[in-house]
């Protein structure tokens, strides 16, 4: 296996064409398991018959839980296996969290499916502790948002379609379906959402056979390793006397920017279906909302690969995406109707360029402390296991319009961040 030594000042002409189609097909697998969120977050409350709002977001924590506890471990993992081998593993991970949505269903146990979620991101915690660092160095650090947002257009292309795939089977009918649950006994009822409960099993063992393909595909390409442990000279004069990850202050703001991203995205991606469903915009219309959300995050990506960095830094980008954040969700609190939904769909649009901006702003100089700052970026993901239940309270305590005021103040942070934050301890160019 060959192995490419990176550093900060390397100039890779040309990455090989074969890791960029085998990392363009994990960002298209990321997207389209994770947006299935937003589908089962209101496919779940009424098959498992849930009574709340946060009950139903426990959906979206379980599934980013494990990127808090899996990422210390992830990157134990890929220093044994290796980028390669570590991505298969993840593949594996993620097929196994997918079986046990089978039996999930057959009891109809709420509980098993947030086991199955939980599997599922720990394979995808193991996925990204691999895929980010790889596409954020293989190539000129100036020009590394570009890359990752050409890798996050197969990433939410994917995420555009998984839930009105999941949506035309799991949400089939459901808005009569709903109406008819209302005249049934508790007998009829339980048998009706048993057969609700079922519409996911041919759905994730295609699932399971796709991951598992993925997997064995990609333990027997052929992948360059990639040495981050190498410093060049003047990333080793930098980090001379640096003996822990606490050194770099710039790293740790980055994490705890990419941390309320990352909620602020889940929460305009998964919310937004049953934000309209509050509006009594029936199922049947909502079910395509997201999928408008993740549509203009890939408008955001392709401004980005055609501007950033011949016209725009990534570091001026997060700018604009967090004053965008800001403005978007103001409007969304003030206006009504489908105006609304309209503002929180063009979140998907501020928060295009943030997650390819932050990554190369918060590993910049990290030189032989890339893997576990990486690593605590992975972490940083756990941000969507915190903050869509929070919304989940705030919407079952004011309304589910009023709830999204809470992405105000993350937006501010990640403002302070791409101005100011992205500098601290260390002499930068804007990158």
């Amino acid at each position: 296996m060959t192995t490419i030594t990176i550093s900060e000042n390397t100039d890779v002409k040309k990455p090989a064409i074969n890791p960029i189609i085998i990392i363009a097909a994990l960002f298209f697998i990321f997207g389209f398991v994770t947006w299935l969120n937003s589908v089962l977050v209101p496919y779940l409350k009424i098959a498992c018959d849930l009574s709340s709002n946060v009950q139903a977001y426990l959906v979206v924590t379980a599934f980013y839980l494990p990127y808090l506890v899996m990422a210390v471990p992830s990157a134990w993992l890929l220093k044994m296996l290796g980028f390669k081998n570590g991505m298969a593993a993840g593949l594996v991970i993620m097929a196994i969290g997918a079986v046990i949505f089978i039996p999930a269903a057959i009891t109809r146990t709420y509980a098993l499916f947030l086991l199955g979620l939980f599997v599922q991101g720990s394979g995808l915690a193991v996925l990204q502790s691999a895929s980010n660092p790889f596409i954020t160095i293989l190539g000129p650090p100036e020009s590394a948002a570009k890359r990752i947002s050409i890798m996050g257009i197969f990433n939410k292309a994917a995420g555009s379609l998984a839930p009105i795939a999941l949506g035309a089977v799991a949400l089939k009918n459901i808005d009569g379906l709903k109406k008819t649950l209302l005249t049934l006994d508790a007998v009829h009822k339980a048998a009706e959402l048993d057969k609700l409960a079922s519409r996911v099993i041919v759905p994730y063992i295609l699932m399971v056979v796709v991951l598992i393909v993925l997997a064995v595909l990609i333990y027997f390409v052929s992948l360059p390793e990639i040495d981050t442990n190498h410093e060049d000279k003047d990333v080793a004069a930098a980090n001379a006397g640096k003996t822990s990850i606490l050194n770099f202050p710039h790293l740790i703001l980055g994490v705890i920017a990419l941390f309320l991203y990352v909620g602020a995205e889940v929460i305009a991606g998964d919310s937004i279906i049953s934000y309209g469903a509050s509006l009594n915009i029936p199922l049947s219309t909502a079910k395509f909302f997201t999928t408008c959300t993740l549509v203009s995050m890939i408008v955001g990506y392709l401004i980005g690969i055609f501007c950033i960095p011949r016209i725009i830094t990534q570091q001026k980008a997060l700018v604009v995406c967090a004053v965008l954040g800001f403005i978007f969700t103001t409007c969304a609190l003030i206006v009504h109707g489908y105006y609304s939904v309209f503002c929180i769909a063009l979140l998907g649009l501020a928060n295009s360029l943030m997650w390819p901006a932050i990554w190369p702003l918060g590993l910049s100089g990290l030189g032989r402390f890339t893997k576990i700052g990486s690593s605590l970026l992975v972490m940083s993901i756990a941000g969507a296991a915190v903050f869509p239940p929070l919304y989940g309270f705030l919407v079952d305590k004011m309304s589910a319009q009023s709830a999204y005021a809470m992405l105000i103040p993350i937006y501010l942070f990640i403002l302070y961040f791409a101005t100011i934050g992205y500098k601290k301890g260390k002499h930068v160019v804007a990158v």
